[in-house]
Parts: structure tokens; sequence; C-alpha cells
């Protein structure tokens, strides 16, 4: 996710292996058009090795690791998270700028997104149980958030701030088919 125009230019579902690791940075690698830019990512062991494999030192890198309290502490089972007690910022690759190695764009990116769409939320009738399903849901959902949806605080679509449309797209362009 951009953090100027909060532009989400890819995304892959799956389980955090690292096939899907590798599989989310080739697609975003095909979005970027010859422009260094500065990437940060969670602690996930397999973003150090495959931002390197995919990105060839052309990419500013950070990685910010939270370290979590309470974890498997008797009396710590709720549904609730264990408050962070260490953040730690590791640059990586590059020379990404200390002030802006963030993950709090993409964590709102999602918390909007099990708000929008209820497919993550089990014991409910919107669950995916199948993954096309899911796929299909975040697409749409995704599609809606960068072209559909004008945000507050851009006045303006993500993808109109990134300078890859014109013009809020109807509703109806995400849901019809072209001919």
């Amino acid at each position: 996710m951009d953090a100027e125009t909060n532009l989400v230019p890819t995304f892959v579902v799956g389980k955090r292996t690292r096939q899907t690791t590798y599989e989310l940075l080739l697609a975003l690698q095909k979005r970027i058009v010859d422009a260094r830019f500065q990437l940060t990512t969670d602690g996930f062991h397999f973003y150090e090795r495959a931002v390197e494999d995919v990105f060839g030192g052309t990419v500013d890198f950070a990685q910010l690791i939270k370290l979590f309290g309470d974890i498997g502490q008797p009396g710590s089972e709720r549904y609730s998270p264990s408050p962070i007690v260490e953040v730690i910022s590791k640059i990586r690759d590059g020379r990404p700028d200390p002030d802006h190695i963030c993950t709090s764009h993409v964590e709102r990116q999602n918390l909007t997104m099990r708000m929008a769409m209820r497919r993550f939320t089990r014991l409910t009738n919107a669950f995916s149980k199948k993954l096309e399903n899911l796929k299909a849901g975040c697409a749409l959902h995704l599609a809606h958030y960068n072209f559909v949806r004008v945000h507050s605080s851009l006045r303006v679509t993500p993808a109109m701030a990134a300078g890859i449309a014109t013009e809020i797209w109807p509703l109806s362009r995400l849901l019809l088919p072209t001919t």
C-alpha cells in the first residue's frame, strides 16, 4: 500500500508461505514502473530473501518487527491481541527513510477490509468457505477502494491520487462487463 496515495497496487490471497510471499512481490514488481521506492514489511522471515531475489537491490527495504507480550502465558487466552512491548526497525537494503518505516497504513487497510467485508469473520453467514469466493470478494473490495471510493483525506480516489485514473469510476464499471 502506498502511504501517500493510499493505493493498494496488488494483493495476493493465501497462507503466509514462501510461495505466497514471492507471488506478492512479483505482482508488485510488475506494477511499479522504473522507480526506486521504499518498502516496509513486517518481520515475516520470508520477506528478507524474497525482496532481494525479486528486486535485486533496487528498493529501499526495511522491516518493522513488533514483539508482543503475554504470548503463551497463563491467563492470556483472549480474543484481543497481546500488548506490544517492543518495536524493532531493521534496515535490510538500500537507504530507507527512518521516518517512513511504518506498517500502520497496511494495518489500517486490513481493518477497513475486515469491517467492509465480513468474509473474514468466522461464524457469520458472509464468511468465505471457498477460496475462490474469498479471492473474488477481495478483488471487488480493493477495486472499489482504489477506483470508486473517494477518501476524505485525499478528496479523490487512490487511483486518481496515483495518476492512474482521471475520474471516479461509477460502481457499474466494476460490475458490468465491458464490450
